[in-house]
């Protein structure tokens, strides 16, 4: 599965509202990541994917995946030429990474050290 688009920080506080619905009772966003279309959530439970589909978007697809199904992970950074920065999820059971394309407008090293201080709980 791979999210592509301009993506930027959103203020966790703000997804905390906007995706109540969501989390679990006492379930906390610590940091959120917009792309185009899509959201990745990073909880102290778990990394949420809220993946819109069709072309209005109506249609959401959320992937729950609990930190401890986290097999390993890596991170690619921008080149000069590739502006892009790729963060890969291996998950328990999957041989292909869930994959994370991130423009400039996010630096790849915070996201690596949200996701290092949950997975390695």
């Amino acid at each position: 599965m791979a999210l592509f688009g301009n993506a930027h920080t959103v203020d966790p506080g703000q997804a905390q509202q906007d995706y109540a619905r969501l989390l679990g009772h006492g379930e906390t966003v610590h940091a959120a990541y917009l792309l185009i279309r899509d959201t990745i959530l990073f909880t102290d439970r778990r990394l949420i994917l809220v993946d819109k589909q069709g072309i209005t978007g109506k249609k959401v697809e959320y992937h729950s995946i609990p930190y401890r199904s986290i097999t390993h992970f890596a991170v690619e950074t921008a080149g000069t030429f590739d502006l892009d920065a790729e963060l890969k999820i291996w998950l328990s059971g999957s041989a292909t990474p869930v994959q994370k394309t991130f423009t400039k407008g996010v630096d790849i090293y915070e996201v690596q050290a949200i996701l290092t201080q949950f997975v390695a709980k």
